[in-house]
Formats: C-alpha cells, sequence, structure tokens
C-alpha cells in the first residue's frame, strides 16, 4: 500500500494569499477570469499592501473594472531600488492603436449600456491604416497592422475571442493606463499625423 496520501482539502489563507502574491508578480489579475482568486484578492489586500511596499510595489485594485496589477513606486531616495516592473518602450503604431482603443472605450462608455467592446480584425486594420503611411503592397502593409494588433494583444489591452472570424476584446484595464491626460496629448500629436498623412496622400 502506497504511503502517499493525497491532499483533496481546499488551500489554507496562507496558500492563498501566495497565489495571489504570485498571480500579481506574474501580470494582471481579472475578476472575469477567476472570480476565486478575485475574492482572495479582495480579503488580503491590506496585508498584500503591507508586503508590497518594502519593495517599492503598489497595487492598483480597480474593483469597478474587475482588475488589478501592480506598478513601481517612485522613488526618492538618493539610492533607488531596483525595478522589478519592467517599463516597455513602445512604438508609434503600438501607441496610437492604444490611443485609438481608449477613444473607443470612451465612446462606447458615454453611448452605450454594453460592458464590452469587441472589434473585428478588420476594423482594428482600418482604424490604424488612416494614419500610417500608405504603401502600394497592400499584403505587407496587412502584415504590418496584424504585428501591431499582436502586440497591443502581448501587453494585455486586448484579447483574441475564439471564432471564425478575427475578432478581439478591448480590455478595460486600458482605461487605467492611458488617462485623460495621456489621451489629450495625443489627441494632438493625432491630429498632426493625419495632416501629414493627407499632405503626403
Amino acid at each position: 500500500m502506497s504511503d502517499i496520501i493525497s491532499d483533496t482539502s481546499p488551500p489554507s489563507g496562507e496558500r492563498r494569499f501566495s497565489l495571489v502574491l504570485i498571480a500579481l508578480v506574474k501580470g494582471v489579475l481579472y475578476q472575469d477570469r477567476d472570480p476565486g482568486q478575485w475574492q482572495d484578492l479582495l480579503d488580503h489586500q491590506a496585508r498584500l499592501r503591507d508586503h508590497l511596499a518594502p519593495l517599492g510595489l503598489s497595487l492598483i485594485l480597480d474593483e469597478a473594472e474587475g482588475h488589478a496589477y501592480l506598478i513601481q513606486r517612485a522613488d526618492d531616495d538618493e539610492h533607488p531600488l531596483p525595478r522589478l516592473v519592467r517599463r516597455q518602450p513602445l512604438s508609434y503604431p503600438v501607441s496610437l492603436l492604444l490611443a485609438l482603443l481608449r477613444k473607443k472605450l470612451a465612446e462606447q462608455d458615454a453611448g452605450s449600456d454594453e460592458p464590452r467592446l469587441i472589434l473585428s480584425r478588420e476594423q482594428l486594420q482600418e482604424m490604424l491604416a488612416l494614419f500610417l503611411a500608405d504603401t502600394s503592397n497592400e499584403a505587407r502593409l496587412l502584415d504590418r497592422l496584424d504585428g501591431h494588433i499582436n502586440k497591443v494583444v502581448e501587453l494585455g489591452f486586448l484579447r483574441r475571442l475564439k471564432g471564425e472570424q478575427p475578432r478581439f476584446e478591448v480590455r478595460r484595464l486600458l482605461k487605467s493606463f492611458v488617462d485623460a491626460q495621456w489621451l489629450a496629448e495625443f489627441e494632438q500629436r493625432l491630429a498632426e499625423y493625419r495632416e501629414h498623412a493627407e499632405e503626403k496622400g
């Protein structure tokens, strides 16, 4: 007879705390993906903040939108802590797509009760193509556009949906990263880029 005993009991409070902490360090935690872990996050949020503070990290928790993530706090000391949250430089097309998606979210929030914003691959391509330099090679342009879309998927702001036709859900997490000031500044640059594109056309 084997001496190995299978433990099927639910995880302890200490283990649930550890699992939530690991999930946050790995990336964004979504309420709709794991409601149980989301509840553990709410139950342990004070302890999580205390645990993360010495590492120079802050917990950003948006209960209304159902997501949470970590940010690196600004250091006031002469000897800042090493960064645990990596910054990712964004190319102009990716920044452009993020701004356009943020505007779409704002428009939907103002004129619709639908909580999810879902766009087709063609809609995303058309949004970007209006601002990018034209090319006589349509296939090459579409490949470039798909590359930018895939990057936004990797960043976690778009989620591919299952189905025959490529469709994407815009994650509302984007609202936390692209605020009104960032959008206003980018709006001015968008007008300049649009004017430049029209002159070239």
